[in-house]
């Protein structure tokens, strides 16, 4: 007998789909436990027979394609930690394609495996755009259909895709002098990818975080229903899907808000070695009326020079006085603010702002960029990385969300005590205020007024046993979680990871028994986005 085709395009009705159950007979195995070492040695196995796995898609209509084979780069992201090999990868041509397929597996039911992942650029961290034995949507497919479209008037805004690059949207949108309100500090994602955790950078003390600032969704939910929800119309859904972690639905189009884009950013950098001084001053900037566009900060361990130290692209403009600045082994707060401006325009406020601040005097530091590059600052590091083959390297980062009435007592024990030496990455740190954030959506944020993020985006040194090693990264990160659990401070993580329900019920606190209701609502058979290892498909969603 003939195998089926290894893609099928515009193909005929959906028949028998109830009849075709999968034989499924493993796949790459969990990798969960395994140091990095055995991780890169553990083989990827396929035993079940491609074809096998084609049969129930065989007369699904679509405008793209599937693939089953060769598709070992959907079992990657990131983080480069979690390798789970999908069955099959969707490359849509159309929402309808998403539709068709996930309503194929619905119509399944719970006797079949298959779950769905969406996949956009594969910048998560812990296998969450992957799915074990199952079909990833690639969303880039979907990039252009439809065209960008950029709406003028007084709330102006642009309809996107779901699998558009925030990139992309920042250089369409700039052609009408506007651009988005708030980012994330690499725009190389797509917007169904942030918009399904929050989307924050240094505008968010301002704008809130990216799910703040869309007016409407394009969603297909877990049964395949195309879906478009606001605030207005179907706002259980557009609220539940905002920082939903991908449970509920795929984001296929949204609506973002726009305003005006100015074409030149002054970028200003100050150093403490009070922690004390560096948050009051930060938290006296966020609550500023008129202040800077941008806010953030970061932590320097143990480091002397500044100049082959500074995150992303920052080259000050006087590069002597930097170079000669010497911490002495002192860990040192850096206050990072930016001001968007015109060539034209002449403002003193940032001089005035800085004059209330009490950082050490001769570490002021100062930079004139272009707007996309300013925005762009983190691709430009990236491009430097992939030259040394540093880039496509595991990532365990973690990110916390801490109360500001603890963020002392956090950064005493972990910059204190637990971490004797920088890691190999930024740490980042900045405040923001909750008052700007919209408590409808599935985000989880601690109980206070401004909280801060604090980030370690640790990179691994491939081969390295010392403390930029995989194993000894894991370690610390495990210290400063447990110490996070265990010291009761109201810490919530971003981007989370979790093994097991109870850890993510405790994650969810007073909201676990809305996000059940979504979930079941939306996807009841918990067939979306399964590397969350939140639910398990066919077990009842109560």
């Amino acid at each position: 007998m003939e195998s089926p085709p290894r893609s099928f395009h515009k193909q005929n009705n959906i028949v028998c789909l109830k009849l075709c159950l999968l034989l499924f007979m493993g796949c790459v195995p969990d990798t969960t436990n395994l140091s990095y070492s055995q991780f890169l040695d553990t083989p990827a196995i396929i035993p079940y027979n491609s074809s096998d796995m084609a049969s129930p898609f065989q007369t699904l209509s679509l405008d793209g394609y599937l693939s089953f084979d060769n598709n070992h780069h959907t079992a990657k992201d990131f983080g480069n930690v979690y390798h789970h090999l999908p069955s099959a990868v969707l490359y849509p041509k159309s929402v309808s394609d998403i539709s068709s397929t996930i309503k194929l597996i619905f119509e399944m039911g719970s006797g079949s495996e298959l779950t769905v992942a969406a996949r956009g650029h594969g910048h998560s961290f812990h296998g969450q755009a992957q799915a074990h034995r199952g079909v990833v949507i690639n969303m880039e497919s979907l990039k252009g259909s439809p065209e960008m479209q950029v709406h003028l008037g007084q709330q102006p805004y642009v309809d996107v895709s779901g699998g558009e690059l925030w990139i992309n949207i920042l250089h369409e949108t700039l052609k009408h002098g506007l651009a988005p309100k708030s980012w994330t500090d690499y725009l190389h994602l797509t917007v169904g990818g942030t918009l399904s955790n929050a989307g924050i950078s240094g505008q968010a003390f301002r704008h809130g975080p990216q799910i703040n600032n869309v007016y409407q969704l394009e969603v297909v939910t877990g049964k395949g229903d195309i879906i478009t929800c606001s605030g207005k119309q179907d706002p259980e859904l557009f609220y539940a899907v905002l920082g939903g972690l991908g449970q509920f639905g795929i984001i296929t189009k949204a609506r973002i808000s726009l305003q005006p884009a100015q074409k030149m950013v002054k970028w200003i950098r100050v150093l403490y070695s009070d922690f004390s001084l560096f948050s009051k001053d930060q938290e006296l900037l966020i609550s500023a009326e008129n202040s800077f566009d941008y806010i953030e900060g970061f932590v320097i361990i143990n480091r002397t020079g500044l100049l082959n130290n500074w995150r992303s692209s920052f080259n000050p403009k006087d590069p002597i006085q930097a170079s000669q600045f010497n911490s002495d082994g002192k860990t040192l707060y850096c206050l990072e603010m930016a001001k968007y401006f015109n060539p034209e325009e002449t403002d003193v406020m940032d001089q005035i702002l800085l004059s209330k601040l009490q950082y050490i005097p001769s570490t002021l530091f100062t930079s004139e960029v272009s707007f996309v590059n300013f925005l762009e600052r983190v691709h430009l590091s990236e491009i430097k990385l992939r030259e040394k083959g540093l880039w496509e390297v595991p990532h365990p980062w973690i990110n916390l969300l801490i109360p500001k009435s603890k963020i002392h007592e956090f950064a005493e024990e972990v910059f204190g005590n637990i971490l004797t030496d920088n890691i190999n990455g930024p740490i980042l740190m900045y405040p923001v205020n909750k008052t700007m954030w919209n408590n409808k959506t599935s985000l989880v944020t601690p109980d206070e007024d401004v909280f801060y993020l604090v980030a370690f985006l640790s990179s691994v040194v491939p081969s390295s046993t010392g403390t930029d090693g995989f194993d000894k990264i894991l370690t610390l990160n495990r210290r400063i979680l447990q110490y996070s659990a265990t010291a009761n401070l109201g810490i919530r993580q971003y981007l989370p990871h979790y093994r097991t329900q109870e850890e993510w019920r405790a994650h969810f606190g007073s909201q676990w028994k809305v996000f059940i209701q979504r979930k079941s609502s939306y996807d009841p058979l918990a067939i979306l986005a399964p590397g969350q290892r939140i639910f398990k498909k066919a077990v009842p969603i109560i």
